[in-house]
């Protein structure tokens, strides 16, 4: 049997009102992955902060090698060999691809640093581990996907023995993600053990030997992943049985409450036209940088355009800012719901009524506390939001609570058009049918949907008509019902060079 690299024993860790992890065991082999799976909330989060030394538990016992140790620190863990990629990468986008490996550990001769052996080292690593990237170049020139290399490289050069890696797929393309899974294969025939966090589930057998499913705090089972299907696995996440995954409504589609005609955005966007209808959800597919989320921005007034029209109701509009779009009915939920959507460091209640303070205000200003309060816990309540209080700040909930909270911003507005760009990424199966749930009821009230993903089975599942963009232009309108993945994935590969371009 392969030898114990990792031994966690009865790990428990409370926060004020919430208990967070109930007594959590589990093993990792050495040069073994494990997929730790659970939806939001499960405690996944926290027992990777408490392995890598973010958080210190309150009580359990950590085995590593087969010595007990004390991780108080990240620089504690990083000194066993246990180092953690995080979904929003950790690198210094100004620096080097060479400077951002060897951060803290710089080659220097006393006060000197010896750049051009730092750079021979980094690309050591590189080429140990196939990635084809310069190691002077700056981080913020690599794609998302080589950036994530250059975190993997880093965790290597620090001679990782343990590596956890948390949803590293939410931001690639196919291409990358197969980039990524030879990068772990080859870690794992290394003799590197691998803790892998992710939601999408179906990509875990390409990779993973064991899971582990973690249910409100506590490991509810580990098993061999070839002794058990999907649908088993998702039973144990959420416990329960989930009929459906993409339910969907029949809403007869009501009159066009938006066209867009001839959008154009220099490099970016070229001659996009459009129309959307009440009651609809239009889908809207792509590889990465096709053009998805340049188009719903420009659509939100968040990116000029340098030509094109937007029609509401068959009226001309001037959307200048994302304040225009508000006005005229318009919101957009970003991808990158941290950074864009939500200000983490404020409560609950402030993110959801920071859109609609003028609901609550007198004409002097002075809020109305009471109805502040009525409208919050109502949303909180309609949209199943788990929360200790509507004063809990929003960086303390999980991925598909945060969501949440954005969505109900937004009703609280109660826009015409919701643009959801990424809407389930980063979030559980269970909460998944959750969003989609809310995207129905939003139909059945005649409001108009666009919804922009990567993963393929949600477009389908979830859309009406779908548009598929190539290089910055629609190249197919398609009815959901009417087409399959093959079909969108060679519009979305119909590129203007070297192909002939197909009469959508």
């Amino acid at each position: 049997m392969s030898e114990i690299l990792l031994r966690v024993e009865n790990i428990v860790k409370e926060f004020p009102g919430v208990k967070v992890l109930k007594g959590v065991s589990f093993e990792l082999k050495k040069g073994e992955v494990l997929a730790l799976v659970g939806e939001n909330g499960a405690g996944k989060s926290t027992l990777m902060k408490i392995l890598s030394g973010a958080y210190t538990k309150d009580s359990g016992k950590i085995y590593f090698e087969g010595e007990e140790v004390e991780i108080n620190s990240p620089k504690k863990a990083q000194h066993l060999g246990i180092s953690i990629i995080h979904q929003e990468l950790n690198l210094c986008p100004h620096l080097s691809v060479a400077a951002n490996i060897f951060l803290g550990r710089e080659f220097s001769n006393k006060t000197i640093l010896d750049e051009k052996r730092q750079n021979e080292e980094a690309k050591k690593i590189l080429d140990l581990l196939g990635m084809d990237i310069n190691p002077t170049e700056k981080v913020r020139n690599l794609t998302v996907s080589k950036q994530q290399m250059v975190e993997i490289a880093k965790a290597i050069s620090a001679n990782a023995k343990l590596l956890i890696m948390d949803e590293p797929t939410s931001s690639l393309s196919e291409k990358e993600i197969d980039e990524l899974f030879r990068v772990i294969r080859d870690l794992k025939n290394k003799g590197t053990s691998i803790i892998y966090i992710s939601h999408r589930l179906e990509e875990l057998k390409k990779i993973v030997d064991t899971v582990a499913v973690m249910r409100d705090g506590e490991m509810v089972a580990t098993f061999q992943y070839k002794d058990v299907t999907l649908d088993e696995i998702i039973r144990l996440m959420v416990g329960r049985k989930l009929e459906e995954k993409y339910p969907r409504i029949t809403v007869e589609r009501g009159e066009k409450i938006l066209e867009v005609r001839n959008l154009t955005r220099k490099n970016v966007l070229k001659d996009i036209s459009f129309e959307l209808y009440k009651g609809e959800i239009l889908g809207i597919a792509g590889l990465v940088g096709s053009g998805r989320t340049e188009l719903a921005r420009a659509i939100f007034g968040a990116d000029r355009v340098d030509y094109g029209e937007i029609l509401l109701h068959g009226r001309k509009v001037k959307i200048n800012s994302p304040a225009d779009a508000i006005e005229s009915g318009i919101v957009y939920i970003p991808e990158d719901r941290k950074f864009s959507g939500l200000a983490l460091g404020l409560s609950v209640i402030s993110n959801i009524m920071m859109a609609s303070v003028d609901k609550v205000c007198n004409p002097l200003g002075v809020i109305n506390r009471a109805r502040e309060l009525e409208i919050g816990n109502k949303t909180v309540k309609d949209l199943r939001i788990k929360t200790p209080s509507l004063w809990q700040k929003v960086k303390n909930l999980s991925g598909g609570n945060q969501q949440k909270v954005i969505i109900g911003r937004w009703l609280v507005k109660q826009p015409r058009i919701f643009i959801f760009d990424e809407p389930t990424r980063g979030i559980d199966v269970g909460t998944k049918i959750e969003i989609y749930n809310i995207l129905n009821r939003l139909k059945q009230k005649g409001i108009g949907i666009i919804v922009i993903s990567s993963e393929l089975p949600e477009i389908l599942g979830v859309s009406d008509r779908i548009l598929v963009m190539c290089e910055g232009r629609l190249k197919a309108e398609l009815e959901a019902g009417k087409t399959n993945q093959e079909e969108i994935m060679y519009y979305a590969t119909l590129y203007d060079e070297g192909r002939r371009i197909a009469n959508a």
